[in-house]
């Protein structure tokens, strides 16, 4: 049987980070992947002509953790081209044609007055749990902008705006994400929208991973699904050490694990003794995100636009991202985000069209790719958004080890929760504990 001092079980961005500062401590560490890649719920592929993230996309600056990682690494952003054009929902079945100034004053009071309270909710946005969040938790988005007074007009733009943030139905996620997020960039809205959608990693995502994994020592074993992690002793007796067991019948004694799987995903391991109360009580309610990404290759060169429809279309939000040609003629890739992956085909590229007409008519699109999140087992969920409550009652808790097992997940991170981010700071955090432990015994 193989010992090792660590087994880090997932190699996206939490799980290379671990590992990576746990073997330049002098720690053993091995690190298993589930996928035939690194990354996790990030996923660089070349599609439709062009490299395409299936997965995470956007950096920003006022992201620390992700930045300092960048700026390790010599990784560049670039930013999105501006939109030319932009579309939005006049009423029920029409659509509207402007600019991205007209849209912006359309959405400007209800992004403003939905999170006017962000100071006193969130304080430190490194504190997501502390403040009157702790009684605005109960409320949903949906909540929030039903006490708005906004135009019909307005009420509609508004709502497909934070569908596009939150990746599910409105009623269905806490306040509390939009309040986190707004607390992150300083109480500032504009800023939030930027940080979360404007900016990618020169040569994307997968070269990005490829240098972390390279400073990793050790081995990343890709293809072996991990099936349980037993303590030896109880969660009390953290020494005695874990026994994993893979999918082939392989097992592995180590002394500390860190678990990277998301909260939807996470009982697809046996773990012994049971997951703590938290984690099983957030796993059974799922958390909110439950939405598709799509990529489309539409005919021509459509001049560069963003459309946003309603919260119940099927996408709720369009964009064009790249310009290419090839034998057929120029073409354009756009990229489309809706609230639940049940509503769209993605391998029916009839159901993807009348979609996009609700929101920009006048396309033709030719083909369509995506990665359905929800289905893969070793995510179940697109990135981590929380339903009215499960911030201030299970984060904590998410947090803190079970015994010699550790929790690092972009979904127990504290300041930019869902987001790459995230992933790296739980990966921080999880690392440093495990350290303090290992290394002051013998």
């Amino acid at each position: 049987m193989q010992s090792v001092d660590v087994v880090v079980i997932g190699a996206g961005f939490a799980g290379l980070t671990a590992a990576r500062e746990l073997g330049n401590a002098g720690l053993s560490v091995l690190t298993l992947e589930a996928r035939d890649r690194i990354g996790g719920r990030t996923w660089t592929d070349h599609r439709l002509g062009h490299d395409l993230e299936l997965g995470a996309n956007w950096v920003h600056w006022v992201q620390p953790h992700v930045w300092a990682e960048m700026t390790r690494y010599g990784r560049e952003m670039i930013r999105s081209p501006r939109a030319e054009e932009a579309y939005w929902r006049s009423r029920e079945d029409g659509v509207r044609q402007g600019t991205l100034e007209e849209f912006m004053d359309l959405i400007e009071e209800g992004q403003r007055e939905l999170v006017k309270d962000v100071a006193a909710a969130i304080p430190r946005g490194t504190e997501p749990t502390v403040g009157t969040i702790q009684e605005l938790d109960r409320r949903s988005i949906q909540d929030g902008l039903d006490m708005l007074r906004l135009t019909p007009e307005g009420r509609v733009a508004n709502e497909a705006v934070w569908v596009g943030h939150v990746n599910a139905p409105l009623d269905q996620v806490g306040l509390s994400s939009a309040l986190r997020w707004v607390a992150a960039t300083g109480g500032h809205w504009e800023l939030m929208h930027e940080a979360s959608s404007t900016y990618r990693v020169v040569d994307g995502l997968r070269a990005f991973t490829d240098l972390i994994a390279a400073d990793v020592p050790g081995e990343i074993r890709l293809n072996t699904v991990v099936t349980a992690v037993t303590q030896l002793g109880d969660t009390e007796d953290d020494a005695a050490g874990v026994i994993v067991e893979t999918a082939d019948g392989t097992q592995i004694r180590a002394r500390r694990v860190v678990s990277t799987l998301p909260v939807n995903a996470i009982t697809e391991i046996t773990f012994t003794p049971e997951l703590p109360a938290a984690w099983l009580r957030q796993h059974g309610e799922t958390v909110a995100s439950q939405g598709t990404k799509v990529w489309m290759r539409a005919a021509g060169h459509v001049p560069r636009f963003f459309a946003y429809g309603s919260q119940h279309d099927a996408l709720s939000v369009l964009k064009a991202e790249f310009y290419l040609s090839d034998e057929h003629g120029d073409y354009t890739i756009l990229v489309g985000f809706g609230p639940q992956h049940t509503r769209i085909d993605l391998d029916d590229v009839a159901s993807v069209q009348s979609a996009v007409d609700r929101l920009r008519p006048g396309l033709e699109i030719t083909e369509v790719t995506a990665h359905d999140w929800m289905t893969d087992p070793f995510a179940q969920t697109t990135w981590m958004t929380h339903r009215p409550r499960q911030l201030t009652r299970d984060l904590l808790e998410l947090q803190q080890p079970a015994g010699a097992v550790h929790f690092a997940t972009t979904d127990n991170a504290n300041l930019w929760g869902g987001f790459i981010d995230g992933a790296i700071e739980s990966g921080l955090r999880e690392a440093k504990r495990v350290k303090d432990a290992l290394l002051e015994r013998p």
